[in-house]
C-alpha cells in the first residue's frame, strides 16, 4: 500500500534509471515532487525501502535499486484535498459481472467480521471496545488467522493512506515488525493505530503525519493488539 508520493517517487526514480542508468540525486527528487526539504524525500525513501521496493547500496553515493513495481499500472486515487489515499480494492469492485445464467457466489464467499469499536491515528483516546458490528470482506482482503475490524478517529495516519472514518482490518497478534502499522495498548488502557519501530529496548509509536510527535515507551509499557492488513472505505 503506498501514498500517491511513495508512488510518484517511485516512478520518478524508476524511470531516471531507465534514462541515465543514474538515480536521481536527494535534491533533483525534492524537485520534481514539489517538496520543501530533502528530510521528506529521506522518509519517503524509508518507506519504499521497508516495503521492498527499492534497495540502497551501501558504500555508494545515490546508489539506489528498484527491486519492484506496484502490480497495479495506475497510481492510488487521490482525493480533491490532496490527502493521501491507499489503493484500495473494496467489495467486489473489479470482479467480472457474471452472466444472466450465470450464478454469482459472492454472497456466500464473504467473511463476518467484528467491528470492535474505534481506534484514534492521533493523541491515545480510548481502549479497544467490546464488539459493536459486524461488517462482510472478501477473504481476498485477509490473511491467516483472526481478525477484527476498527474504525479510525484522527488524522496522525494520513501520510499512510489512513483518514478520519475510515475502517481498518486488523489481524490480531502479539508481536509485529519494525514499520508495521499496528494496533498497540499503552499502559493497558489506551489504544492507538501507530507505526511501530523498535530502538534497543524502547518501542517508538510513530504516526504518519509532521504534526505529530513520536512517543516512545519502555516495553513493558506497550501491547500488540494487532497489525493492519487491509483498510475499507465508505464515500
Amino acid at each position: 500500500m503506498l501514498t500517491r508520493k511513495q508512488y510518484d517517487l517511485l516512478r520518478y526514480i524508476h524511470e531516471r534509471l531507465k534514462e541515465t542508468g543514474v538515480p536521481p540525486s536527494f535534491e533533483e527528487m525534492k524537485d520534481a515532487l514539489g517538496l520543501q526539504s530533502k528530510s521528506g524525500v529521506h522518509r519517503l525513501i524509508m518507506a519504499l525501502e521497508e516495503r521492498g521496493f527499492i534497495r540502497r547500496l551501501p558504500n555508494r553515493a545515490r546508489a539506489i535499486e528498484v527491486v519492484r513495481l506496484p502490480e497495479a499500472a495506475a497510481p492510488p486515487v487521490t482525493r480533491p484535498t490532496g490527502r493521501f489515499t491507499p489503493s484500495v480494492i473494496e467489495g467486489n469492485l473489479g470482479r467480472r459481472r457474471p452472466a444472466a445464467d450465470e450464478p454469482d457466489d459472492s454472497s456466500a464467499r464473504m467473511v463476518a467480521i467484528p467491528v470492535m469499536g474505534r481506534i484514534a491515528a492521533g493523541v491515545p483516546i480510548e481502549a479497544i471496545q467490546t464488539k459493536s458490528d459486524t461488517i462482510s470482506v472478501s477473504p481476498d482482503m485477509l490473511s491467516n488467522g483472526e481478525h477484527f475490524a476498527l474504525e479510525v478517529r484522527g488524522d496522525s495516519m494520513i501520510e499512510a493512506g489512513i483518514l478520519d472514518g475510515d475502517l481498518v482490518l486488523i489481524r490480531r497478534q502479539e508481536s509485529a515488525d519494525t514499520g508495521d502499522i499496528v494496533v498497540a495498548l499503552v499502559d493497558h488502557e489506551e489504544a492507538t493505530l501507530k507505526r511501530l519501530r523498535k530502538r534497543g529496548a524502547s518501542i517508538a509509536l510513530e504516526a504518519a503525519n509532521p504534526a505529530y510527535e513520536t512517543r516512545i515507551f519502555g516495553p513493558d509499557r506497550v501491547a500488540i493488539q494487532g497489525r493492519l492488513v487491509g483498510l475499507i472505505r465508505r464515500y
